[in-house]
């Protein structure tokens, strides 16, 4: 299995190569050179088996030779171990055709520990082969970050780096990255927002003396891994419900795309996805782009939503990549164009293509409140502000739909609780949370700051 560049200007990689870099060295993001299939035998096949033996069959599939059965395997039951809930990404029933899928039972409570918990065991691998120390640097609009501390915190091949927006993420988002006492961990609040954190992270890639000089790596959703093992729960969700034998739509809160495009992952791959209907806040670039055609950047507006106040979504690369036939020059000057004029417009082709899958719907702060009292009052079910995005996005909707509830109501408890006047207490296994001493750095949303502070704290 070998991987390619959006934008055509690097060379193909394997899939350990794609995973210890992450980015591309020409800016593009990595995607398989041609897409694995599974046939309807082999996804009805899932029906009933362990969430780890779904991880690890998908897995395969997109590593080659680069792991053995027995290695995938051992990594996913490791992976998994440590979820609060035996099914992993359980699902619940709130209405007839309407089911919530829980991503939150890992040990940061978020959807991103099911793709970062099987990250280690993935990189501890290639690092081991290769006798390698990386430099991880992550940017988190609030989950991403948490779930990489707690996957990485006292590995001794790899020095993690997270850049964070300064009082735009919640308390508990904040303290699941900056309260761990490992000395591989380093958090940085930067003065400026998510796009900003993004900016800086791909600015440290494109220098290319820098990256070299720190081994650098990435494991936002720009990591093609951590789009892999997001893919799976579409799988599992749906194979829960039916399918192949029965199509199932996904509605997932997203800011990024990455977690929307791992459900085009599964379609790709051959399970029958009747519609992924990508549900935004205020930040709205994705709701617009699928709507109108035109993917073009606003100012950021603080939500109580915070991990989808992006206004850059970096996996979209992929999908308008897809979406014009894989030609790669195309994309790298459309994304080029964005990059410098903060917009660009999606060819007809494009259009079709995206809306032969996609839908897209915006959700106000005024109804994402009420959409969590309503949850509360119609099913008994705490949800958290993303999941509630969803949840009205999908109100209504015709057919088998289900939601992705992205993170636990705990890691927003002053937003729930002004919905719902119920405040969400944190799980056992972390009560102890807010007793534990914070380690910060704040810094300018300036790339060389960031550079300095990289290179001095290895």
């Amino acid at each position: 299995m070998q991987y390619i560049s959006t934008r055509g200007g690097a060379p193909a990689v394997s899939f350990t190569e794609a995973l210890l870099a992450g980015l591309a060295p020409d800016g593009g993001l990595y995607v398989p050179g041609t897409w694995p299939q599974l046939s309807h035998g082999q996804i009805a096949a899932f029906a009933g088996a362990p969430y780890a033996v779904v991880a690890a069959e998908i897995l395969l599939r997109f590593a080659g030779d680069a792991l053995s059965r027995d290695e995938a395997e051992a990594m996913t039951r490791a992976a998994y171990a440590s979820f609060a809930h035996r099914a992993v990404t359980p699902l619940r029933q709130l209405d007839t055709d309407l089911w919530l899928l829980e991503l939150f039972h890992g040990p940061t409570l978020a959807f991103k520990d099911v793709a970062m918990q099987l990250l280690r065991p993935l990189y501890e691998h290639a690092l081991k082969a290769q006798g390698r120390k990386l430099t991880i640097v992550c940017a988190t609009s609030g989950d991403t970050g948490g779930a990489a501390v707690e996957a990485f915190r006292g590995s001794p091949d790899i020095d993690l780096v997270v850049l964070f927006p300064h009082g735009r993420i919640s308390e508990v988002q904040r303290r699941f990255m900056t309260a761990v006492p490992d000395q591989n961990v380093r958090c940085i609040a930067i003065d400026g927002t998510f796009d900003d954190c993004q900016a800086i992270l791909k600015a440290l890639f494109a220098d290319r003396v820098f990256a070299d000089a720190v081994d650098l790596s990435g494991v936002n959703s720009i990591n093609w891994a951590r789009i892999v093992a997001q893919s799976v729960y579409y799988f599992t969700a749906a194979v829960a419900l039916g399918a192949p034998n029965r199509k199932v739509s996904f509605a997932v809160p997203t800011g990024n795309f990455g977690d929307a495009f791992a459900g085009y992952v599964a379609h790709r791959m051959g399970l029958p996805i009747e519609r992924i209907l990508v549900a935004t806040n205020a930040n709205d670039i994705l709701a617009r782009a699928v709507a109108t055609g035109r993917y073009a950047r606003g100012a950021v507006v603080a939500t109580q939503s915070p991990a989808m106040d992006i206004q850059i979504a970096s996996n979209f690369e992929r999908l308008y990549f897809e979406a014009v036939g894989r030609d790669a020059a195309r994309t790298a000057r459309a994304f080029t164009t964005f990059g410098a004029t903060g917009s660009l417009d999606l060819p007809s082709q494009a259009r079709g293509e995206i809306a032969a899958l996609f839908d897209a719907a915006t959700t106000d702060e005024a109804l994402t409140g009420r959409t969590m009292a309503q949850a509360l009052e119609a099913s008994g079910e705490l949800v958290d502000p993303h999941t509630a995005v969803a949840l009205h996005a999908a109100a209504g909707r015709p057919g088998l739909t289900v939601v992705l509830s992205t993170a636990h109501p705990a890691k927003f408890p002053e937003a729930v609780e002004a919905a719902t006047g119920v405040h969400p207490a944190l799980p056992k296994r972390v009560g102890d949370l807010y007793a534990r001493p914070e380690r910060i750095t704040r810094l300018p949303a300036d790339v060389e700051a960031v550079k300095t502070f990289v290179r001095e704290s290895r």
